[in-house]
């Protein structure tokens, strides 16, 4: 049914979880998988009384955060090459996740989204909000949460 699914993973013990979990289904089903790690875009700096001044620049920014994203989706390939798994991983520089995650599964030709969920529930769910909420109202590819 499933050929090709979106793993996203942002390398959090939950996210790591997910990736073994979302390896071993697609092994069952004979998937292959596309890991996705989304970038952080240069902060803005507000300046004023009381600003917190980042001597970073947007290049070095940039360059830390692709080596966070090569560092976190290496990891990820691994447990798919173990498990006998194909796989490939992108990611792409983007501060509102949930959107990030739905362009790289529709751009990878993705036909599943599957991704971890904190499994918050009531009140702390609607006042934190929930980057699988998001993909989930919003994505038009199927989306598969495991928690």
């Amino acid at each position: 049914m499933f050929k090709h699914i979106l793993v996203p993973t942002d390398g959090s013990e939950l996210s790591s979880n997910a990736v073994h979990q979302a390896v071993n289904f697609a092994r069952e089903i004979g998937a292959r998988i596309t890991f996705f790690y989304a970038r952080p875009d240069y902060p803005i700096a507000f300046y004023g009384e009381g600003a917190l001044i980042d001597p970073t620049t947007p290049e070095k920014f940039a360059e830390m955060a692709q080596t966070q994203a090569q560092k976190i989706l290496s990891a990820a390939e691994e447990v798919a090459r173990q498990a006998g798994v194909v796989c490939s991983s992108t990611s792409l520089i983007n501060d509102i996740a949930y959107m990030a995650i739905i362009e790289a599964a529709t751009h990878a030709g993705c036909d599943l989204v599957f991704m971890a969920s904190h499994g918050r529930r009531g009140i702390s769910s609607l006042l934190l909000g929930s980057e699988t909420q998001k993909v989930l109202t919003h994505s038009k590819i199927p989306v598969l949460v495991w928690r």
